[in-house]
């Protein structure tokens, strides 16, 4: 699998490392090796766009990086997913995607940007934990049977948004609204519409989404972070749970992605 690098993403060597303790042989990728022809995503059987500050977040985060990628190897990129194959941005990855257009996306894969991620309402940089509840009827593959998590966001662009609210109706009915802030405490199901008080929606998105998914169901992006949550003695709860070292709730998105694509080799 490819794990893209270059121009102020950091994230890249915890995310290569949760692959691989999913299963995974993964490789750092610098993007221009993509745009130059010295690799080519075609070689890959998943894409992860990592956190980072990517171009220094200049003109808004993920843009430069995402017109780096929606006109250095659009057609890479179209193939790529036409072919089935998993995609998945987290942050500043998930900025890329919508930015570029591949999220949420449509059928065509045609690149057209409809959404995009705002600046928080806190007008901060937010650098928390928040509750992830997944949307049962997706056809995302990377949340199959997941019900919550609870991840660390760290981010200061992360409202979702759209200039068509009309959207927001149509990627809820298709399932593509796959990740919502919740409060705790409450039951499952319980995600709202109506967005939650901060800082329970720590960038107060529309719906109080966190990540989405194009109508594949192979490409995901979220703002949080579940590589951050790899084990669980990274939890922000770990010590009065009195957990036992194992694997964090983040884990499950990755063993997803690595068995959606064993299962269809």
């Amino acid at each position: 699998m490819a794990v893209l690098s270059g121009f102020g993403i950091n994230c890249e060597t915890e995310t290569m490392a949760v692959f691989e303790m999913a299963g995974a042989s993964s490789e750092r990728v610098h993007v221009n090796r993509l745009v130059r022809g010295d690799k080519r995503l075609s070689d890959y059987q998943i894409m992860a766009i990592p956190g980072g500050f990517s171009f220094g977040d200049h003109l808004g985060s993920g843009r430069l990086l995402g017109n780096r990628l929606r006109f250095g190897i659009r057609e890479q990129v179209r193939e790529f997913v036409r072919s089935g194959k998993p995609v998945i941005g987290i942050c500043n990855g998930f900025q890329v995607l919508v930015k570029m257009g591949l999220l949420p996306g449509d059928e065509e894969v045609s690149l057209t940007q409809t959404a995009s991620l705002a600046l928080n309402d806190s007008g901060q940089y937010e650098n928390r934990w928040a509750t992830l509840e997944f949307e049962a009827d997706t056809p995302c593959i990377w949340t199959r049977g997941l019900e919550r998590m609870r991840v660390p966001v760290r981010h200061g662009e992360g409202k979702f948004v759209t200039d068509q609210p009309s959207l927001m109706d149509k990627w809820a009915e298709s399932g593509q609204l796959v990740a919502r802030y919740v409060e705790p405490n409450t039951e499952y199901p319980g995600a709202s519409d109506e967005i939650l008080p901060y800082p329970v929606s720590p960038n107060q998105s529309w719906r109080n989404v966190a990540g989405v998914c194009d109508p594949s169901g192979l490409v995901f992006g979220l703002m949080p972070h579940p590589e951050a949550n790899h084990s669980t003695w990274l939890g922000a709860t770990w010590t009065r749970e009195r957990a036992e070292h194992g694997e964090g709730e983040g884990m499950a998105i990755f063993h997803n992605a690595i068995s959606f694509v064993s299962d269809a080799q």
